[in-house]
């Protein structure tokens, strides 16, 4: 890199008890190296991590059958589970640890529960277990759903 005109980022990341320092040496321009360590370096990180959810958490990399239609068909269920887990994620308080939950901590906690279903006149009532401890982050998540739709 000698004549050149790179720049290097810095970050400190702490991982008690010690602290985890990541550099970054680039030659974009643009910006600080503060700002293209902010804006390109943790945005394509966060794209990986969006990427590891979809195929991990929701098995979206499963493409077993021996007919392309039935796999691009799977591929579309699970961009539909994905696009519905991430929305669930954001109707749920800015400062739970809902928020920044992994997806299948939301399917095994929220989604894949034991209720009864009663169908009334004008609403349905969900019945769950005494043993359910997220009765009211799920009461909240319902609440909020019809923010989805608009």
């Amino acid at each position: 890199m000698c004549g050149s005109s790179a720049k290097a980022a810095r970050s400190a990341v702490l991982h008690w008890p010690r602290v985890d320092t990541r550099f970054i040496v680039t030659r974009l321009g643009g910006g600080s190296a503060r700002s293209i360590y902010q804006n390109i370096s943790c945005q394509r990180g966060q794209a990986e991590n969006h990427s590891k959810a979809w195929k991990r958490h929701l098995a979206a990399d499963r493409t077993s059958c021996s007919k392309a239609t039935a796999n691009q068909f799977r591929l579309f269920l699970h961009a539909g589970a994905y696009w519905l887990l991430r929305s669930l994620r954001s109707l749920l308080p800015r400062r739970s640890s809902w928020r920044v939950a992994q997806f299948d901590t939301l399917r095994v906690r929220l989604i894949k529960l034991a209720t009864r279903v009663v169908e009334l006149k004008s609403k349905i009532r969900l019945h769950f277990p005494t043993g359910t401890s997220d009765q009211a982050t799920f009461g909240l998540a319902l609440g909020r759903l019809a923010r989805l739709i608009r």
